[in-house]
């Protein structure tokens, strides 16, 4: 079985976010699934079955488990299937989070004239939230600008992109809150020439930090979309290797835009089932 794996979130290898990517030709069973993730050990490894009359049936699983939403490894599932299958847009995803349509978009900043592609994705507005749990509550030594949560990650807005940047994280503590992660952001510098700005962690899922992640800006987009007063949006996340994000809040969905580029493409040897 051929498994690529991709940089998405970037025009060049080594940035953004690795994901893996196996398009299958039957279902597979879920403990063949998770293990391959675990054997992949990258934030996300995403399975993608074909569905009648059209589109793809998309899940995605971390090395520890199935995750409801990400965004970076459904971008390098539509990489494969344009760049490697000869598949053309709009490409339609069914998946946990509802339907996901990608299509091929022009890039206007880093990689300007070359080709990327847009995720239609759902909107989830921030729910307030009155105080952090009090597992992480003490990670944070200066009192957040403002708290909002999703059904599957708490944001924390810190005072500057210096402490976003520089903002360490206790791990073994985010872990016990399970499933969900936790994201720091802020308003960007001017001299960044973004708008905001991002880290995202998730020990407990089994991702420590996630390079680059499109599905927190599901809900980042439409904070920062109302505290700027404007609906496109340049997000920069900030991790070790970084990516780019193209945004727009529409009112109802969120659109990103991003680039991707195929790392590896490889030969799975699987166990044979036996009756």
């Amino acid at each position: 079985m051929k498994m690529y794996q991709v940089d998405a979130f970037s025009n060049e290898v080594f940035k953004g976010n690795p994901a893996a990517v196996l398009l299958l030709d039957q279902p597979m069973e879920d403990t063949l699934m998770q293990n391959i993730a675990a054997e992949n050990n990258l934030a996300e490894t995403a399975f993608a079955l074909p569905l009648e009359p059209g589109g793809w049936h998309l899940r995605w699983f971390t090395p520890t488990q199935e995750v409801e939403f990400c965004g970076h490894a459904t971008l390098a599932t539509a990489h494969v299937l344009i760049a490697h299958q000869g598949c053309a847009g709009p490409l339609q995803f069914k998946t946990r989070v509802g339907r996901i349509t990608v299509t091929e978009a022009a890039i206007d900043r880093a990689g300007a004239g070359q080709v990327g592609y847009q995720l239609d994705l759902p909107r989830f507005a921030p729910e307030p939230l009155e105080a952090l749990p009090p597992e992480i509550a003490e990670t944070f030594a200066e009192r957040p600008q403002a708290l909002f949560r999703n059904f599957e990650n708490l944001f924390v807005v810190l005072q500057d992109e210096a402490a976003v940047r520089g903002f360490e994280p206790d791990l073994p503590a985010m872990a016990k809150l399970g499933r969900l992660g936790v994201v720091v952001t802020t308003r960007a510098d001017a001299d960044l020439e973004a708008d905001f700005v991002s880290r995202y962690f998730a020990p407990g899922a089994g991702i420590p930090e996630d390079p680059v992640t499109g599905s927190t800006h599901s809900t980042l987009v439409p904070y920062w979309a109302e505290a700027l007063g404007k609906s496109d949006l340049l997000a920069y996340q900030a991790s070790k290797r970084g990516g780019w994000l193209h945004c727009t809040d529409t009112g109802d969905r969120v659109l990103v835009r991003g680039q991707a580029v195929t790392y590896m493409a490889a030969d799975l040897t699987l166990p044979v089932a036996t009756d």
